[in-house]
């Protein structure tokens, strides 16, 4: 098993009038890559704002634990938690033109954290931010420290965000829809980096995303949320093959395909019905009003995690009776 670098534990996040995360569990081992996914409004980075202390004024963490190596995150003080930012944890943010200061170089802004967090004179920041951009590959980086972020493309400014975000040798790395607005090329170039990464430094790596593309070539262990909530947890093979929770299957099934069966002449991909449940909550299963195997049960009783496996976890009872009704049928 992985030695778990980060752990999170029945996380609920709520703002004065709703609770958009709740009990939220999952943990991200050394060297490991897993995947958070669910459709927008799931809780995805909201969850990952949680984990870098860096929420919105009327937001907080109502209940749970956000363990990194064994520290308690969320009882530290705003002091402490600014000595861990940037240095143990760091996160790449969805829209670098609006993470990244336009008035200052890429470079004096790669520089502030390695002076912040490693103690580095003027000269020595200014010789690591080059090998930083050097490192993500970068052309001609002792010229680009000198740019400013206006001048880079889009695939060249993410780039400097990772730059940014790696430098200080982060033990885990958020990466919330690193590839954004990228063509695709772009995007494999960046992902493939961030495995690199991954590898050299030996750090553990959140990938939160809505692209299943992305999960089943990157992932070492994918998250699904909804509405909030953990509904499946599983290795990717495993997963992509037999989806256990009736959402999974809906995801998957909505996802395009490079084959001739499913051309968007011949016929409409699958939709999920309906509309991601109200942050308000709701009684019961949040899921249930756009199941197409929900009971009345589901309706006013929310589902435990069930762990079937010790990579497997899933929350939807009826899913699995089904599967042992099917499995009596043919004589497994």
């Amino acid at each position: 098993m992985t030695d778990e670098l980060l752990q999170v534990r029945d996380l609920s996040i709520g703002f004065p009038d709703s609770t958009p995360v709740r009990n939220l569990s999952f943990s991200v081992g050394r060297g490991e890559t897993v995947a958070l996914v669910g459709e927008s409004g799931s809780g995805k980075s909201l969850t990952a704002l949680a984990l870098m202390r860096l929420l919105p004024r009327a937001a907080r963490v109502a209940s749970g634990s956000i363990r990194l190596d064994g520290q308690d995150l969320a009882g530290l003080s705003d002091r402490a938690m600014r000595q861990h930012r940037g240095r143990d944890i760091a996160m790449i943010f969805q829209e670098p033109m609006t993470s990244l200061n336009p008035v200052l170089t890429i470079g004096r802004q790669i520089s502030e954290a390695l002076r912040l967090h490693r103690g580095l004179s003027a000269r020595q920041a200014r010789l690591r931010a080059i090998e930083l951009l050097d490192l993500v590959r970068i052309p001609d980086p002792g010229r680009r420290y000198d740019d400013h972020p206006h001048q880079l493309s889009g695939g060249m400014r993410q780039r400097v965000m990772i730059a940014i975000a790696v430098a200080c040798e982060p033990k885990l790395l958020i990466a919330d829809e690193p590839t954004t607005a990228l063509d695709v090329t772009i995007q494999a170039q960046v992902l493939d980096l961030l495995d690199r990464l991954r590898r050299e430094l030996s750090l553990g790596l959140l990938l939160i995303t809505h692209d299943l593309g992305i999960v089943g070539q990157w992932a070492d262990r994918v998250v699904v949320m909804y509405a909030g909530r953990k509904v499946e947890e599983a290795l990717p093979a495993p997963l992509f093959a037999d989806p256990r929770h009736p959402y999974t299957r809906g995801l998957l099934a909505a996802a395009p395909r490079l084959s001739a069966d499913q051309h968007y002449r011949l016929a409409p991909l699958p939709e999920i019905p309906g509309s991601i449940a109200s942050a308000l909550g709701q009684p019961g299963c949040p899921f249930a009003p756009r199941c197409p195997i929900s009971r009345p049960a589901c309706r006013s009783q929310v589902p435990d995690i069930i762990a079937l496996s010790p990579d497997r976890q899933v929350a939807c009872p009826v899913t699995l009776q089904e599967g042992a009704v099917h499995a009596a049928a043919v004589g497994l």
